[in-house]
């Protein structure tokens, strides 16, 4: 099936956010739409896979990401391109490059903001600091402290978009290190409480700042089935209010389109993942009314 084909015929969820209005509501000249598009646990695939690979044939790579993405973006200029952490670490080309490769073509695909995934330290925080002078995009984590470490003031707690009249902030988070990654490589960052870093951080940018749109950058989990009091995406989203979309990583997990869970308010919020190496790219589309009450159609696209 050819892509246009596969964009055509992939079902879309609908999330009706606020006041639980039609998308036709919000046919008019003056909507606003924002497109989010965003991929996480890319690990160094550059390449496509091959025909013959048993699961992905002929899937991803980043020529491929990159011609969608710009198709897209020749539909609504009003695109925020995120990433969910997990860059590093997979291919040779990590081994071989340190990093130096992936950010200079997520800079070329003209990335607008990323968080750290656990691989993202394994060349420790030095190597990662070395690298970032080819990332010309920002960073953000809101929950791991930098301060004592070469990321201090690099790497912020969120950074605040204006797109088309549209003001979105994005904060960033990272799951627990200890355990996960071998201390000498993290150093002294220090990780903080996901759950209330991200209810100041919601707070912060919905009410003080006045966002629109708030979107949380996450690589701490889709959901543990097996560890039900694990700290997860899906547990995060009912535990907390004023985040409207929450982009994950770190599980591997594939979603056909965002799932639609109540916060701690009663109101919606989605919640999405697109698998790993390249293979998807998350599409989350925001429709604007004059008054700024929104709907949002999110689905998974095949690279």
């Amino acid at each position: 099936m050819k892509r246009r084909e596969f964009i055509e015929k992939t079902a879309a969820t609908t999330a009706l956010m606020g006041l639980g209005l039609s998308l036709s509501s919000f046919e008019s000249s003056k909507t606003k739409q924002l497109t989010v598009l965003h991929t996480n646990d890319v690990h160094s695939y550059i390449d496509p896979f091959p025909p013959t690979h048993p699961k992905n044939p002929n899937m991803g790579g980043v020529a491929r990401r990159a011609a969608l993405i710009e198709s897209i973006r020749a539909e609504n200029p009003n695109v925020l391109l995120l990433d969910a952490g997990d860059i590093f670490q997979g291919t040779p080309y990590f081994n071989y490059y340190g990093g130096e490769l992936e950010f200079k073509l997520m800079s070329m695909m003209r990335y607008d903001l990323a968080t750290l995934g656990n691989h993202d330290f394994d060349n420790s925080i030095d190597g990662f600091y070395a690298q970032l002078p080819n990332a010309k995009f920002d960073f953000v984590s809101a929950n791991y402290d930098f301060s004592n470490t070469v990321l201090n003031g690099l790497v912020k707690p969120y950074k605040i978009f204006h797109k088309n009249g549209i003001k979105v902030g994005v904060f960033g988070l990272g799951v627990g290190l200890d355990g996960l990654v071998d201390k000498k490589n993290y150093k002294e960052t220090v990780y903080n409480d996901p759950v209330s870093v991200s209810q100041d951080m919601a707070r912060i940018l919905k009410h003080e700042q006045k966002c629109d749109l708030v979107i949380c950058l996450s690589h701490i989990g889709y959901e543990y089935k097996n560890d039900p009091d694990k700290i997860c995406d899906v547990k995060l989203a009912s535990l907390t209010k004023d985040i409207d979309l929450i982009i994950g990583g770190h599980t591997h997990t594939f979603l056909d389109k965002p799932t639609v869970l109540k916060n701690a308010a009663g109101e919606d919020v989605l919640v999405n993942q697109v698998g790993c190496y390249g293979v998807n790219l998350g599409r989350v589309d925001f429709y604007f009314d004059t008054d700024k009450e929104k709907i949002a159609q999110g689905k998974s696209i095949v690279v």
